[in-house]
């Protein structure tokens, strides 16, 4: 699998949970002492797939266009 493979499924699982996320909301919670944020872990769903944007974007070929007069 390549990197650009590898990137590209780490973003569609991201968006899938970020859709589910969104589709049916928890509420924050405490467990043990512990607090569940819905909202950081949908924050953090959303840094993970920028990364990946950021990271598809240096792996695409990019053109430079410029022109020489004479």
């Amino acid at each position: 699998m390549t990197d650009q493979q590898q990137l590209e499924t780490i973003k569609s699982l991201a968006l899938a949970q970020l859709a589910e996320l969104r589709a049916v909301p928890k509420p924050t919670y405490t467990l043990d002492g512990q607090t569940v944020s819905w909202e950081s872990y949908a924050a953090s769903l959303e840094r993970t797939i920028d990364w990946c944007d950021q990271k598809l974007a240096a792996l695409a070929p990019y053109e430079i266009r410029s022109e020489g007069i004479t």
